[in-house]
């Protein structure tokens, strides 16, 4: 099973159907077969462990890792992965126990603070750690390494893979954009993606995501700043930033986003 961004599943089966005509490979778009229930926060462990006899720790549910387990009288796939930086799971459940599911979630939910939330609030969250969206911060004309997400390349996988020579000749030259995160030091203002960053009077890039981080206590961005000198040490972190919004400047701080490794390293922001 290969999960995949919510706008993407008709791309994707293209692609691997294109590169896969070689092998005894079929596939097959199931997304309707499944809804998707995400269980996120501090206390989403202690939940499942009501409504669930599976071993829910560390130890016996690592990160980013994915199995079958029993939520009352439903069966689910439960994937240790979360969209918000927070501990959590997703629950891929067939459309006809999804109803079931939500139920027993909520029943046994409510004593320890079960809300429902809405995608904004997702979103902010998903910002504020750091986490890069398909069509905002990826899109095929991007890199790993321009993206910040050197740290998922397999560089010594057997056999390669489709574009390791022209990653590594890009890992060899340098980058000349990358993706990292700010702070707007006016809390009052809310952009919504697409302004202009300014580095020292000279424009260097744009926002592509924005939220509110409460955390933070201020607005949060993510973008990319484009630049010959990106990729030398400190660049980033150096220089005065503004974000355009409509005729005004609002003041941008850096940031060290906290998107991490499996291993829990801090990586984002490491510049």
């Amino acid at each position: 099973m290969i999960v995949t961004a919510t706008a993407m599943p008709t791309r994707d089966v293209a692609w691997i159907r294109r590169h896969a005509e070689e092998m005894a490979t079929t596939v097959t778009d199931v997304t309707s077969s499944y809804a998707v229930l995400g269980l996120f926060g501090p206390r989403s462990r202690e939940l499942l462990e009501i409504v669930s006899d599976t071993d829910l720790t560390n130890e016996g549910f690592p990160f980013s890792t994915s199995r079958p387990i029993g939520v009352g009288y439903h069966m689910v796939e439960a994937k240790r992965i979360t969209y918000v930086g927070e501990l959590g799971w997703e629950l891929h459940v067939p459309v006809e126990a999804a109803r079931g599911v939500y139920d027993t979630l909520h029943q046994h939910g409510q004593a320890l603070g079960l809300r429902d939330c809405g995608y904004y609030a997702i979103d902010g969250l998903r910002v504020e750690k750091g986490y890069r969206a398909w069509g905002h911060e990826l899109s095929p004309d991007l890199t790993p390494l321009e993206a910040g997400l050197g740290f998922t390349v397999a560089w010594d996988k057997p056999g390669g893979f489709i574009g390791l020579e022209a990653l590594q000749r890009q890992r060899e030259v340098g980058i000349t954009r990358r993706c990292f995160s700010w702070l707007l030091d006016d809390p009052t203002v809310m952009p919504w993606g697409d302004e202009p960053l300014w580095r020292n009077g000279e424009l260097v890039g744009s926002a592509s995501s924005t939220a509110f981080g409460h955390t933070a206590g201020a607005p949060v961005c993510l973008g990319y700043v484009k630049h010959p000198d990106v990729s030398k040490k400190g660049f980033l972190k150096e220089g005065e930033y503004q974000l355009q919004l409509g005729e005004r400047f609002v003041g941008a701080k850096p940031r060290i986003s906290a998107i991490v490794d499996p291993k829990h390293r801090r990586v984002q922001g490491e510049y």
